[in-house]
């Protein structure tokens, strides 16, 4: 391993596209130019949060509901990554960017960074979603990042006061990304650790850094499985493994370890089979549900991995048409970390190749099944499908040649009397999996759905207890593994048996569901099919334009009175290619 372009800082970039002929390079061009205007069409809502009186005490918090709103107790901290979509406006030329250079931006972007550094713990540590929750990767890691990298744009312009005050305010967070960790398994979340490492070792020349780095990298890799993915909690989830190549691609600028391009070039790969026909990507089919895609590594990658640059393409034709979630529709917390992302994807967009590599649903027909992942990728003249197994049996089939989704069916949903919704949709290591040429079977039990929301009574008690104990490292760690449990991460198996086969026909698919009700247990409600998120992941939920394309199937009092007798259910599904009629059967 060996270190790169210590110490340089960013070179300004200019509006050029990589090649200069012809139309195919005009529309590269135009394409190209989607990263900055869905980023730079977002900054009046950037600026808008953030605090810009020199004279509050608030100056440069980028969290309205803190500042403005008095509707929360405690700046969310995570609302500063603001500080890194300023800096890359105010230091880079592109497409109507009327904040290039402009002395008002400098001035709240350095307005945005102090305020980072009058808000951290002693141990180094920020709190995102409450006060002394000390967060790991989010959000220190990714304030620390956003700081080292926005400090080396605007280097030559920050007042030495302001930087010796960042400075330490980097010393510290590194300091605590390098002894700690969080619980969970998110393997996103230790790329994303490692990269700020790399950045605050290359800015401040901290060499006590380095074993920390080797350490964590060590740990990141073995949660990176050879087929090409990563955990995420207890599976592969695209949309994070997207984040992930973005983090460690970004790492390589500083940073190399022999490890990093043979796992990128699988990632990219893995991923590719998440580019549905119709522009969209991931969503339900992975272990967190996401629908986001980080672009940027697969820009910086392009010229190494040619798939990586078709794959950024297809993504970028998606968020032009509305296929891709945008940062327009995210909530507060999030779309600041979409903006600077598309930011850096135009300014690193990177080269084309003169004959890309098809897409895995664009190419000749094929059947691949990833044992470890428990997913199913096909491709028939007619169809293209993805099956998760580890999810219960999630399907997503869309019929070519013109993309259209024909199937998303995420499995069961229920609720029984006593008010606990349930699902199929869990990974659990104990579903039975059996694959065969033509199907794949899933056999389980449905586990219940975390629902729990805060009363004010509730809320209080906890606020009670981390401004009490918060303050204590360890104890902060394991309330914040305890709260991963009950939202996220939890088994709670209920008395309910289902299975699910997905067969492959001539001439179409069937889904065949059978469930068993065990016990006393009574369903008072049950849905097959549709698109529902069952774990709860704050990056995720978003509306697609897709969701239009296809209904599931509620059961009607009279089927779920005979489901509640018989005690089990057989739902048959046949949906056929070419516009013909679809079949829904119940037998008990």
């Amino acid at each position: 391993m060996h270190w790169k372009n210590k110490g340089t800082a960013d070179k300004l970039s200019n509006t050029k596209t990589v090649d200069s002929k012809g139309k195919k390079d005009q529309s590269m061009k135009s394409l190209r130019d989607v990263y900055a205007q869905k980023a730079l069409c977002q900054i009046p809502r950037l600026l808008s949060s953030q605090d810009r009186n020199r004279f509050s005490p608030t100056f440069g918090c980028m969290n309205r509901e803190y500042w403005l709103c008095r509707a929360t107790d405690f700046p969310s901290s995570i609302a500063q990554f603001g500080v890194h979509a300023l800096s890359l406006i105010y230091a880079h030329r592109m497409p109507d960017n009327i904040y290039y250079r402009h002395p008002k931006v400098l001035e709240w972007a350095l307005a945005g960074m102090e305020y980072w550094t009058k808000i951290q713990h002693r141990d180094g540590s920020f709190d995102e979603f409450y006060p002394n929750e000390r967060g790991w990767a989010g959000p220190t890691g990714f304030l620390l990042y956003v700081m080292c990298d926005s400090y080396r744009k605007l280097e030559d312009e920050i007042p030495e006061t302001l930087k010796n005050t960042l400075k330490k305010s980097m010393h510290k967070a590194a300091r605590f990304l390098a002894k700690t960790d969080e619980a969970g398994v998110l393997a996103n979340h230790h790329a994303m650790a490692i990269l700020p490492l790399v950045e605050t070792y290359d800015l401040l020349d901290e060499k006590d850094l380095l074993p920390a780095i080797q350490q964590k990298l060590d740990l990141f890799f073995g949660y990176c499985h050879e087929e090409g993915w990563c955990l995420e909690y207890d599976g592969a989830d695209p949309g994070y493994l997207s984040a992930t190549v973005s983090f460690i691609a970004k790492t390589r600028k500083r940073y190399e370890d022999e490890r990093f391009l043979p796992f990128l070039k699988k990632w990219v790969e893995f991923s590719s089979y998440f580019v549905y026909p119709n522009g969209h990507y991931a969503g339900t089919a992975g272990s967190r549900q996401t629908l986001h895609f980080y672009p940027h590594g697969y820009e910086l990658l392009s010229k190494e991995i040619p798939l990586a640059a078709y794959v950024a393409d297809r993504m970028l034709e998606g968020l032009r048409d509305g296929a891709l979630v945008p940062p327009e529709i995210q909530g507060e917390r999030y779309y600041v970390y979409r903006i600077p992302e598309l930011l850096l994807s135009y300014i690193d967009y990177g080269e084309r190749p003169t004959t890309p590599p098809p897409l895995p649903c664009e190419g000749p027909p094929f059947r691949r099944y990833f044992p470890g992942a428990r997913i199913l990728a096909q491709k028939t003249d007619e169809f293209y499908i993805v099956v998760n197994a580890a999810k219960g049996g999630v399907v997503k089939l869309f019929e070519l040649p013109d993309g259209v989704l024909k199937v998303n069916n995420c499995g069961v949903i229920g609720q029984l009397s006593n008010g606990t919704t349930f699902t199929s949709q869990w990974i659990d290591e104990e579903h039975e999996v059996q694959e065969t040429p033509d199907s794949l079977t899933v056999r389980g039990r449905c586990h219940k759905i975390p629902t729990k929301i805060f009363t004010p009574w509730k809320f209080i008690l906890f606020r009670l207890i981390m401004l009490l104990f918060g303050g204590h490292e360890r104890l902060a760690y394991h309330l914040k593994g305890l709260i991963r449990n009950l939202l996220m991460t939890g088994k709670k198996p209920l008395p309910i048996r289902f299975e699910r086969c997905i067969r492959l026909l001539k001439d179409g698919i069937e889904v065949s569901t059978q469930i068993w009700l065990e016990q006393s247990v009574e369903a008072a409600g049950l849905q097959i099919g549709d698109e529902f998120p069952a774990r709860y992941v704050p990056q995720s939920r978003y509306f697609q334009p897709q969701e239009l394309d296809v209904r599931g199937r509620l059961l009607s009092p009279k089927e779920l009175e005979k489901l509640n007798r018989t005690r089990s259910l057989r739902i048959k599904e046949r949906y056929a290619y070419n516009n013909a009629e679809s079949v829904f059967q119940v037998d008990y």
